[in-house]
């Protein structure tokens, strides 16, 4: 599959939780029930997740091969709360978006 095809699924995946596909900054992304982005697929297929930093998820995100801080600006300003993990990684997407969603607010 490709990255589009692999989204979807991970989207279809958490529908049953609420989850519904949207778009931001005119990339599919992922809102919870109360319509916030908490996953986004980016244009080079990589999957942007937020992940509150020094968790276990975060630290298990951030030790995939090629994974980064989330830096939507490129001028080296990353989010800290924001992991990419590329899409070779896609088998870890859906664990990855389930544990975004339930992040602490």
């Amino acid at each position: 599959m490709n990255a589009e095809e692999d989204f979807k699924q991970v989207g279809a995946e958490l529908a049953d939780l609420g989850v519904r596909v949207s778009r931001m900054m005119g990339r599919p992304a992922l809102k919870d029930q109360a319509g916030k982005v908490f996953a986004s697929l980016q244009r080079d297929g990589a999957m942007v997740f937020r992940l509150v930093r020094d968790t276990p998820e975060h630290t298990a995100a951030m030790r995939l091969d090629g994974a980064t801080l989330f830096d939507p600006s490129g001028q080296g300003r990353a989010v800290k709360d924001w992991v990419v993990v590329p899409h070779s990684w896609a088998g870890q997407w859906a664990d990855l978006a389930e544990a975004a969603l339930s992040r602490p607010r």
